[in-house]
């Protein structure tokens, strides 16, 4: 049946896919390990806490069976100021990269 309004609903080309923050992570862990919620969020904040630490110092956190968390250095270069076209310095600067353990891998594509 038409629309009254005479309005065309166009469907989106791009799914919608469902993804999981802190809180959800913490809500499976309790239900998996019987313990509150409160006590997972408190893990799993740790977790990420001590994540982000170890990568401020420049340090690799390997996790067996899920993949490495890397910094690297990207060193200053030049460019141009998108507004005005001027050059300009970009500053170096560090970022983290992940690379997926084979076993990770292997569950996303099985």
């Amino acid at each position: 049946m038409p629309d009254p309004l005479g309005t065309i609903t166009i469907a989106s080309r791009h799914r919608k896919t469902k993804s999981m923050n802190n809180t959800d992570l913490a809500e499976k862990i309790a239900a998996e390990q019987g313990i509150t919620k409160a006590d997972a969020r408190k893990i799993v904040d740790a977790i990420f806490a001590g994540i982000g630490e170890a990568a401020a110092k420049g340090e690799e956190i390997a996790l067996n069976g899920f993949g490495k968390f890397k910094v690297k250095e990207s060193p200053a270069r030049e460019g141009r100021n998108p507004a005005t076209g001027e050059p300009m310095t970009i500053k170096a600067s560090r970022k983290i990269s992940f690379s997926a353990a084979k076993a990770l891998k292997d569950k996303l594509n099985p």
